[in-house]
This record gives C-alpha cells, sequence and structure tokens, in this order.
C-alpha cells in the first residue's frame, strides 16, 4: 500500500501540473489584509509558546510587536513558521492543490482558498472546511477529479455550493442563500466519485 500511495502522490503531481489553473489577478494569499481576530490567533500561539519555554520573555515581546503592527496574513504566518508543524499553523497560506490517493487529505482552520483550487481523489477522500476559511473571490472554482474517490465540503451559513458535470448544473446547499452570497462552484471529472456537502444545523424558529 505504501508503494501505491507514493505512486498515486507522482502520478497525482504530474496530472495537476498539467491543468494547473493561472495565477488570481488579485492579491496572493500572503497579501491580504490581516483582521484583528487573526492577529488574536497568531498572538495566543506566541504566548503558548513562551508558557512552556519555546520562546523566551524578550522573543515574546519582540515577535508580538510585530504581531500588532502587521499588516498582512504574511506577516503574521511568518511568525509561528519555527513553533507549530504545518498542519497546526494557525494561519494556512498555501494555495496548492488538494490530492488523495488511497488516504484521507484535508484542508480547514483559518485558510485561504485561492479563486480557483484543483482537488483530486483517487480511491481516497479530500476534506475542504469553509467554516473558518479567508475566500480569495466571491466565487471560488473547484476542479475536482474523483476516481472511486470523494469530495467532502463543509460550509457556514450563507455560503452556496453548486456543482457542474456535463453541462448540468445543480445545487448541492440546501439552506437559503441570499443572492450577493459567495458561491463555490464544483466542476466535476468523475468516475464512481461522489461530492458531499455538510452544512450547519438549521436554526429553529421562534414563535
Amino acid at each position: 500500500m505504501p508503494r501505491l500511495q507514493e505512486v498515486g502522490e507522482r502520478l497525482a503531481e504530474e496530472w495537476v501540473s498539467a491543468r494547473r489553473p493561472k495565477q488570481s489577478e488579485g492579491p496572493q494569499p500572503h497579501e491580504l489584509r490581516a483582521s484583528d481576530a487573526d492577529r488574536e490567533r497568531i498572538a495566543q500561539v506566541l504566548q503558548d509558546a513562551h508558557a512552556d519555554g519555546r520562546l523566551t520573555l524578550d522573543e515574546l515581546e519582540e515577535r508580538l510587536g510585530v504581531v500588532f503592527s502587521a499588516r498582512t496574513l504574511g506577516e503574521l504566518a511568518q511568525l509561528t513558521a519555527d513553533l507549530l508543524p504545518a498542519d497546526q499553523q494557525p494561519l494556512n497560506l498555501d494555495g496548492r492543490p488538494v490530492s488523495a490517493f488511497f488516504k484521507q487529505e484535508q484542508r480547514g482552520g483559518r485558510w485561504v482558498v485561492p479563486a480557483e483550487l484543483d482537488v483530486t481523489a483517487m480511491f481516497g477522500t479530500t476534506k475542504l472546511d469553509f467554516r473558518d476559511a479567508i475566500l480569495q473571490n466571491r466565487r471560488i472554482v473547484i476542479n475536482a477529479t474523483l476516481v472511486f474517490g470523494g469530495l467532502e465540503i463543509h460550509v457556514p451559513e450563507g455560503l452556496e455550493v453548486i456543482r457542474v458535470a456535463k453541462g448540468n448544473t445543480v445545487r448541492l446547499t440546501k439552506q437559503p442563500a441570499g443572492p450577493d452570497a459567495p458561491v463555490v462552484e464544483v466542476r466535476t471529472t468523475n468516475f464512481a466519485g461522489d461530492v458531499k456537502v455538510k452544512e450547519p444545523p438549521r436554526r429553529k424558529r421562534r414563535r
């Protein structure tokens, strides 16, 4: 199985490279403006690192100074790069394709979703969690290649997901979304694959 997975990952990279989308004309993930909530996330990681001895008091004060003067996500992300593994970073600016061969791959947390994203799942599952994500565009296009694999999308309220396959468009989200709501458009090349959308529970109406 490890050998099959290694071959699959190599094929995935070749496949994705051949159909990699053009770079967005807008700002790149590291150039996007940071919010106060993003600064607080980074500050918490730094304080935890000081508490367990990974940062000295001087280092903590120096990095906190950068946190509260930072304007972009890129400036913030570099402050924790040496403190946590890539999959535990409080900010994820990785806009590369997501590929799962004989395994499960996921992307979630506070991550920047590029305007166009390639997803490949062959005998595996890819999970995309948009609940705390930053959308680079109000219309996100996901190019999904599913071969005996699945794509699972977690969405917050107000985000609409549609699927486009063979010229047909199907709305996958059940809950209503406003006319100006952001949209995730999933374009599928599908061989015995499936796309599932997980929505938050419906709010009970007050009588």
